[in-house]
């Protein structure tokens, strides 16, 4: 990796505050030239997107997150107007609760709680993590988050917020109102109201699409507020809509700079040239790295504690987006690219060992703060601080990677700011929007999520049969098997849901030699 190499292939934009280094993607000198004609077509993509035309086919859709930050870019004035409308919306309430004008029986409201998951969680937990406290020391109001039916989950939340459940604000999201998570959510916590002995309707606000089970809900109970989810954004693009703008802005956090850092973004990265674009540069670094076929995974290695969550939301941005079996002709090509990471240097003391010596099946791509904190540092060696040594283990990882030949991207930004955290959502979602017109796939839509919802309920209705079942023989115990077959179900299925149903004391359990005769009865 030459000098010579770096100065040709670092890209900065001093305006953005944002440098992309790909000079260690050894990449033939010629390779940038020869992805033209498919960047010309991505491009086109591109621009036919923001214009309104049906980027999701399977769902007859149009996809619409860079309309959230330019309005004006909307297809039509109704749409604009929603979107400016609604910010709006989310300003006054914002204003109201920290005012105290729309408060708790105990007063303004201290806690928030967000109920969600997927899309719904992902991006409000990262940018609440990232931004949290940034510059203030402390929240307008705490958050905490339901993002997943794990009861015990759900408790440990209920018991962090403790006494001040009379002082929580909840925010409840769910684009269709009837995601099984989301909702076992909603009720868990209302019935922690109700056992609190409060009005959990004064502390619900929903957000959700027009006449949706949850919007019904939330007319019918009369919650605090609605605001709206609409059927062009997707949930792993909905961080600057309501989604990610009300629960971030009841924290305080300000949302017109992280609305306005995306936009930043979005007009760069709307450029129809290959070399001046840092979206269309990283879609090309991965087209490169994974022959477009997704054969090595990405590391991404923030050297900054709060963006730790960034993997994780780039986990769902780009492997719900561009896992997929089919292609837009229906061909199966099987696409997509794994992603994980934790944070620098924590990764240099885990798993950095294997990225430098064993199985050569990734590609890096290193996140640099170049600002340390708000204020002085602290000189823990004579002209050295914290700081300087977590660029020294940044750079020093980079270089020992490079030793072995294994290769890495760098995106530089000045500082962590709001702006600069929607500068980096939005080039993550114009990457895997290029990406996906370059290898030919549908990004925007999710079926494979939609095979495991309709999988989860079959064992639902099995975990039903299997109890009526017993409820009808009262005083029997059958195997598994045997209760299984009066059920018409699968026996590996029913043995596991009576493993659950007796390890909650729902059904009793006789426990046999071999455990396949073990039998199971009320």
């Amino acid at each position: 990796m030459t000098w010579s190499r770096f100065k040709s292939h670092y890209y900065q934009n001093a305006s953005l505050g944002l440098a992309l280094d790909i000079s260690r993607m050894p990449f033939p000198d010629d390779f940038l030239e020869s992805m033209e004609p498919r960047f010309k077509q991505a491009f086109a993509d591109m621009a036919a997107l923001e214009k309104g035309a049906i980027a999701n086919p399977d769902e007859q859709r149009m996809v619409g997150h860079y309309w959230l930050r330019a309005p004006q870019l909307a297809p039509t004035k109704e749409i604009a107007d929603e979107i400016t409308s609604t910010l709006t919306a989310i300003k006054e309430f914002t204003t109201k609760v920290h005012r105290g004008e729309i408060a708790g029986p105990a007063g303004k409201f201290r806690e928030l709680l967000v109920i969600g998951i997927g899309g719904s969680a992902l991006g409000p937990q990262f940018v609440s993590h990232a931004l949290g406290k940034l510059k203030t020391g402390r929240d307008k109001l705490r958050v905490h988050f339901f993002d997943n039916t794990d009861p015990d989950g759900i408790d440990y939340v209920l018991k962090e917020i403790g006494s001040r459940l009379k002082q929580t604000l909840v925010v409840v999201i769910s684009k269709s109102g009837g995601t099984a998570e989301t909702r076992n959510g909603m009720l868990e916590a209302a019935a922690a109201f109700k056992a609190a002995g409060l009005d959990y309707p004064r502390h619900f606000v929903a957000v959700t699409g027009a006449g949706s089970k949850l919007d019904q809900t939330a007319i019918k109970e009369n919650w605090l507020a609605r605001f709206p989810m609409w059927d062009w954004i997707g949930g792993r693009t909905s961080e600057l809509c309501a989604v990610g703008l009300l629960p971030a802005a009841l924290q305080g956090i300000k949302i017109d700079q992280m609305l306005a850092g995306a936009a930043a973004m979005d007009k760069v990265t709307r450029k129809a040239s290959l070399k001046d674009n840092p979206a269309a540069l990283l879609a090309a670094m991965w087209f490169w790295a994974t022959d477009g076929r997704g054969t090595k995974d990405m590391v991404v290695l923030p050297y900054k504690d709060r963006l730790l969550l960034f993997s994780r939301y780039l986990q769902q941005l780009v492997m719900e987006s561009l896992g997929k079996e089919l292609d837009l002709k229906g061909n199966v090509v099987n696409q997509g690219i794994a992603v994980y990471g934790n944070k620098g240097s924590t990764d240099q003391h885990a798993y950095v060992q294997q990225l430098r010596e064993g199985v050569k099946n990734f590609f890096v791509t290193f996140i640099e703060v170049l600002k340390d904190r708000n204020g002085p540092s602290l000189e823990v060696e004579p002209g050295t601080t914290a700081g300087d040594y977590l660029q020294g283990f940044y750079l020093g990882t980079r270089d020992a990677l490079s030793e072995k030949d294994r290769h890495s991207i760098t995106i530089t930004i000045a500082e962590l700011s709001p702006k600069s955290l929607g500068m980096l959502i939005a080039l993550y979602e114009r990457v895997v929007g290029l990406y996906a017109s370059l290898i030919g796939i549908n990004a925007y839509h999710q079926p494979g999520v939609e095979a495991g919802k309709k999988a989860a309920t079959g064992v639902i209705t099995l975990k039903l049969k299997l109890t009526a079942a017993l409820k009808a023989a009262p005083g029997q115990a059958f195997t598994a098997e045997g209760l299984a077959a009066k059920a018409g179900g699968d026996p590996e299925l029913a043995f596991k849901i009576l493993e659950h149903l007796a390890a909650n004391g729902t059904v009793t359990k006789a426990a046999k030699t071999p455990w396949f005769e073990s039998t199971y009865g009320l």
